[in-house]
């Protein structure tokens, strides 16, 4: 048998690669940052695009019911991928929390937020900004913490209420809002506040904010979907997730 036909046939006797694909992801407004890392660093060992979106999981929720084409759903929260779950929109059995998710009160001016949150006692300041409790798990956190200091009906006309905690942040780092609750990994890196001053809220002054991941219907017999799902749960991006702040 001539040389060229010999590795010819060999080469069609190997396995042939899983052809490189896109896979549109909704992702809690609070993660963007770690995911971008993460993206970036899936795209480049496996040749799968994630195409990623951004927002406020009760939004996503919204758009996935009336067909919006995401392969996968990572939430803000637990409820609403097994609420998916449940109705038919996600895949049972492919849920799994990849972060714990840590509250901050943060303000851009160095020395306003104390390490005790007294700064929310004495209250010298004008506005704070809280994401919308009914659509961001980081909200209902924040007016949970509210409630367990026993500040909510003080504090509650200095609220001002963004749509989700991206918009909560850039009200703060606008400074258009003294202060706010955030999420820990808006204004960390490598451990460390980035700038400004900040009060990380004790996790047994609010209910755990566990963030999951679902397959959704769209991308079940997607093997980009598949793949990222898995590179999730592996060490190089749970290594990303720890330095955002979050829990594993």
């Amino acid at each position: 048998m001539p040389r060229c036909f010999a590795i010819t046939a060999i080469l069609l006797m190997l396995p042939m690669p899983t052809l490189a694909a896109e896979v549109p992801v909704a992702v809690a407004a609070n993660f963007s940052a770690p995911m971008k890392i993460i993206a970036r660093d899936f795209e480049r060992e496996t040749g799968h695009k994630a195409t990623l979106a951004f927002g406020a999981t009760g939004q996503f929720y919204a758009q996935i019911r009336n067909g919006a084409p995401f392969a996968i759903l990572l939430a803000a929260d637990d409820a609403t991928p097994i609420k998916l779950e449940k109705e038919g929109l996600g895949v049972i059995g492919s849920r799994f929390t990849y972060a714990t998710g840590k509250l901050v009160l943060w303000s851009k001016k160095p020395g306003l937020v104390d390490a005790q949150a007294d700064v929310l006692r004495n209250s010298p300041f004008d506005k704070i900004a809280i994401a919308n409790p009914k659509l961001s798990p980081y909200g209902a956190a924040a007016m949970e913490t509210l409630d367990t200091m026993g500040l909510r009906e003080r504090i509650a006309p200095k609220i001002v209420e963004g749509s989700n905690i991206a918009q909560t942040f850039q009200f703060v780092a606008s400074e258009n809002a003294a202060l706010g609750f955030v999420a820990l990994s808006q204004v960390v890196e490598n451990g460390t506040i980035k700038e400004g001053s900040a009060w990380i809220v004790p996790a047994s002054m609010h209910a755990p904010i566990k963030q999951d991941a679902v397959l959704l219907s769209a991308g079940r017999d997607s093997p980009a979907a598949a793949a990222l799902l898995k590179y999730l749960q592996g060490d190089k991006a749970k290594a990303v997730i720890r330095s955002f702040g979050y829990e594993r």
